[in-house]
């Protein structure tokens, strides 16, 4: 093949096949012949692979009467283009996964002083203060969403004569779950035991009550149950209620009130409802034993569980219930179920973009709309009703990863 190119060069005309073949045979008998064949093999080491036979329109050099004679041109392979950008939506800026101004979703209940919901408001009856700074309120929502919730048990010998009613509070509770509510049973004394996770079995849920007969320890952990109950949701989706039943006291918790604290600042779309049975017990056990020096002392100890029970439902916009009487948990934990289900939703876009992990004081108002006066609220008599707005204090700005 090289030697057909040489001849070509040299301005032979290969027309005819065997002229080129005669001349071939000629060459080759001459003495240097072998040697330019060697000359050739040294200058180029790496013989070119065999062409494979090809059409002749594909082919790189001077067409015969044979077909092509040359060998064909190399083809050089051409890089691969680069991957195509993502398109973006259109009208919309090009963003990571942290989001700069985040959306802060407010739920918030307007009940009367006797524990109803107040329906009918609109968006413009709202106002949303955050650090002081008024918020425009974007979307605005009714919502009776299905309920996702833990109730949180004490289970401490230390005040059982008063829990059996409290369990029978939490049947009539369960008793009136729908199809589409969660529900999860966490009791506690030394240490929280998980009795039902999230479930929608209501029979579940009875049978977990129903092991709650003997308690063995008289210590009351709540810190380190809540904390443990706040880190094992986080990670739940939408809004998440936990229902606290107990005294409120902590015997000797390895979480302190403080990170107890922080843990509940730091947990968002929590709303804690707690129902404190001190109140109830420390007169049960007056009535029983009379105002001695140990039921003063007792009584110290109970104000203060009480403060931290009434703490953990205002942080997070829930409520806090101090029953006398032990009648008074069915309806209670109506009250609860209602409270749950229907909530107004607020959205808005915080006109502070910075991410830096501060807690932001939130605080919400109804008012008149086009005014800063306070919200004037009657019922189908036409009478003004006394109403509390209840919604939770704050947030933390960290990044949203979505």
């Amino acid at each position: 093949m090289r030697l057909s190119n040489r001849l070509n060069l040299r301005g032979f005309r290969p027309n005819t096949w065997v002229l080129s073949a005669a001349v071939f045979v000629v060459l080759s008998m001459l003495p240097g012949a072998p040697l330019m064949a060697q000359q050739d093999q040294q200058q180029s080491p790496q013989q070119p692979p065999k062409p494979q036979q090809q059409a002749p329109a594909e082919a790189g050099g001077p067409q015969g009467d044979i077909g092509p004679i040359a060998v064909p041109k190399k083809q050089e392979e051409q890089a691969p283009p680069p991957p195509p950008s993502p398109k973006g939506t259109e009208g919309m800026p090009n963003y990571s996964i942290s989001v700069d101004v985040p959306v802060v979703n407010l739920d918030v209940m307007v009940m009367s002083k006797d524990g109803h919901f107040i329906p009918g408001l609109k968006k413009e009856h709202f106002r949303v203060l955050e650090d002081g700074v008024p918020q425009q309120v974007q979307q605005f929502s009714v919502t009776e969403a299905p309920i996702t919730a833990v109730l949180l048990i004490e289970f401490s010998n230390s005040n059982y004569q008063f829990m059996y009613d409290a369990l029978n509070a939490a049947y009539a509770f369960a008793d009136s779950l729908k199809k589409d509510d969660w529900v999860a049973v966490i009791e506690y004394d030394m240490k929280p035991m998980i009795l039902q996770d999230f479930t929608q079995d209501k029979k579940k849920v009875y049978g977990a009550l129903n092991m709650l007969r003997v308690p063995g320890f008289s210590e009351s952990n709540l810190f380190d149950a809540l904390y443990d109950t706040l880190d094992r949701i986080e990670g739940i989706e939408g809004r998440k209620e936990v229902i606290i039943v107990g005294s409120g006291r902590d015997t000797f918790s390895r979480i302190t009130y403080d990170k107890v604290l922080k843990k509940i600042k730091d947990t968002p779309n929590v709303t804690i409802f707690s129902v404190s049975t001190g109140r109830a017990f420390l007169q049960w056990v007056d009535a029983r034993y009379g105002s001695s020096y140990r039921v003063r002392e007792m009584m110290v100890d109970y104000l203060q569980a009480d403060n931290q029970m009434a703490t953990f439902a205002r942080m997070t916009g829930g409520r806090w219930f101090n029953p006398r009487f032990e009648a008074e948990f069915r309806e209670i934990f109506a009250d609860i179920a209602n409270s749950v289900r229907n909530q107004y939703t607020l959205s808005y876009r915080s006109t502070n973009t910075k991410q830096d992990g501060t807690y932001r004081k939130l605080k919400v108002e109804l008012v008149a709309p086009g005014t800063d006066k306070p919200l004037v609220v009657r019922n189908e008599k036409n009478k003004e009703l006394k109403y509390n707005v209840i919604a939770r204090e704050g947030y933390t700005a960290k990044n949203v990863v979505e």
